[in-house]
């Protein structure tokens, strides 16, 4: 099994993002503290602004806020977001994969292993795997109160 570099640093800017809904993060700041290059970052903040996870402000106080709360983007949000699917062979998606005999069966093991791996992502919050006391309240504002829902 493979989790693509696109996944692994899209969740840890989320999880960044999460920790910090005061204001926006650059990507500079985020690739910074993660430690993820910054042009290949860019690229997955992107992905994410496109699949609505994330919206960008632009200015010199400008960077990027979670478009909801974190305890409502999961795992698998985020790997269908910069890979479109879960899990590949060759490429390509496991719904239409079949074999002759008498490997017949096998496709349908991929697929419970996609479908496992799926449920597993989808049981992930992004607030559930921010540290004990890592969200700053943010402050009193018109969006204060939606950025801060279900976030703890």
């Amino acid at each position: 099994m493979h989790i693509s570099a696109k996944a692994d640093y899209a969740a840890r800017a989320l999880v960044e993002l999460a920790c910090d809904i005061d204001r926006p993060l650059t990507c500079e700041a985020i690739a910074s503290s993660q430690e993820i290059p910054f042009r290949f970052l860019k690229s997955v903040v992107g992905e994410l602004r496109r699949a609505g996870l994330v919206r960008s402000q632009r200015g010199c106080e400008g960077g990027y806020w979670l478009t909801r709360p974190a305890a409502e983007i999961t795992l698998l949000d985020v790997v269908r977001a910069v890979d479109g699917e879960v899990i590949t062979l060759r490429g390509e998606p496991l719904s239409g994969l079949a074999y002759p005999a008498p490997a017949a069966g096998l496709p349908d093991v991929w697929r419970t292993v996609e479908e496992g791996a799926a449920a597993v992502l989808a049981g992930v919050t992004i607030a559930a795997l921010l540290p004990s006391g890592a969200v700053r309240p943010a402050a009193e504002g018109p969006e204060s109160g939606d950025r801060l829902a279900g976030v703890a």
